[in-house]
């Protein structure tokens, strides 16, 4: 037997244990398509849903990309995309190159920004209602897509779409980006050591939303913990560039991103950094001196439950109600965004739920919170769900069935 019909039949088998054992559709479409990127060497695949308020928009859902899409929004009947959508029929662009290209310039939601030599786009639909489409964009050692991926392509679509049973919605929660409060686009970071040169982040491209609580996974090493520290102004960028809102980062100086810091963000660490000789009220009256309106310091500790606790010293609280106070004090500056890097990582389980209760608070009242953790779980309460490898952006998953604090169990 030819041996791309060997590794066919072996992927396709694949994709049905994982269909097999996922609970919902998500789960589904998120393991189906892993599984194919990691068969196929495909550089790209996008995830397009209709939207549930608005039939004539198909909005991205999963992609695995090394890029941020998630205000993009394709029309239905328009580009390749919505063409799909709305005829129900696969579209191969195997070739795209030369006159072809020429003659069919794609839109927008089509190239997505990428260099697109080879492309598949494929309708899924449950038994009530097509649902949308999943594109298949090029392959990341830039050869093209054969008839055999393409018919891989097709199948696993199709197995995705049988695995759909009519209690199953593919949204519950419906989000929508609201306005870009931060954008990093082309980032990378190298440290060097002597000769050595180490790559931590490799051309990071992402956008934060005003309002929304955006999760940050990867193994150890992946630059997390580094991407955390140039949003946050304590790191700079090897290049790249920066934008807060309409204010360009991009090399600023020491005087500037100081400035930046006090004036828009908070820090919540996984060290509570608080200072042992100042009672809990005086840490965050430390701070809230420092910025010109102020949240009222008691107030701030009261939304995070210590209004009981305002004269103790560090000492006299317990790990969980120091990385609360260390809450308060980055809440007392009234913050745009809010960034904390596995802030419950020194936490039991009992603790970092209650921790993680005082987060839901606040995002809640419309702060931007980005959170470095390690625990998928907690990824369950976000947004978004943006995973890290090798230092560039390899997933990004809108979260339309977010957990509350009191349902994750670890």
């Amino acid at each position: 037997m030819d041996q791309a019909l060997i590794r066919q039949y072996k992927l396709i088998s694949s994709i049905q244990s994982q269909i097999s054992k996922s609970s919902t559709l998500e789960e589904a479409l998120h393991g189906a398509m892993r599984l194919i990127r990691e068969a196929t060497n495909v550089e790209s695949i996008v995830i397009w849903c209709v939207d549930q308020s608005d039939e004539t928009l198909l909005r991205p859902l999963f992609w695995l990309a090394d890029r941020d899409i998630s205000a993009q929004v394709c029309e239905v009947g328009q580009g390749v995309v919505g063409k799909v959508y709305e005829q129900q029929q696969a579209a191969r662009y195997l070739d795209y190159s030369g006159e072809f290209a020429a003659s069919h310039p794609l839109a927008e939601s089509d190239s997505l920004g990428f260099d697109v030599r080879s492309m598949v786009v494929v309708p899924f639909s449950s038994i009530r209602s097509d649902l949308g489409c999943i594109q298949f964009i090029g392959q990341s050692d830039s050869a093209l897509f054969s008839e055999d991926d393409a018919d891989t392509f097709e199948i696993a679509v199709t197995l995705a779409s049988l695995s759909i049973d009519q209690n199953q919605e593919i949204a519950a929660q419906e989000w929508k980006p609201g306005k870009k409060l931060l954008s990093l686009q082309g980032i990378t970071r190298e440290f060097q050591n002597g000769d050595t040169i180490t790559h931590v982040l490799n051309g990071v491209n992402l956008d934060v939303y005003e309002g929304e609580f955006l999760a940050l996974l990867g193994e150890s090493g992946c630059g997390k913990t580094t991407l955390l520290n140039i949003v946050g102004g304590l790191d700079t960028a090897t290049s790249g560039k920066v934008f807060f809102g309409e204010q360009d980062l991009t090399g600023a100086s020491r005087r500037k991103l100081t400035a930046y810091r006090r004036e828009n963000l908070g820090f919540v660490f996984q060290a509570y950094n608080l200072m042992p000789n100042l009672t809990a009220l005086q840490n965050v009256q430390l701070i809230a001196e420092l910025v010109d309106d102020p949240m009222d310091p008691e107030e701030a500790l009261a939304m995070v439950g210590l209004s009981e606790r305002l004269h103790n010293y560090p000492s006299q609280l317990s790990g969980g109600q120091q990385q609360r106070v260390s809450i308060a004090r980055a809440l007392v500056k009234r913050p745009r965004l809010i960034l904390a890097d596995e802030p419950t990582a020194a936490l039991d389980y009992a603790t970092s739920i209650e921790v993680l209760q005082v987060f839901e608070r606040v995002i809640a009242n419309g702060t931007t919170l980005v959170m470095v953790t390690h625990n998928e779980e907690i990824a369950r309460m976000a947004d978004r769900i943006v995973r890290l490898r090798v230092g560039k952006t390899y997933e990004v998953t809108i979260n339309r069935h977010r957990a509350q604090a009191a349902d994750l169990v670890w």
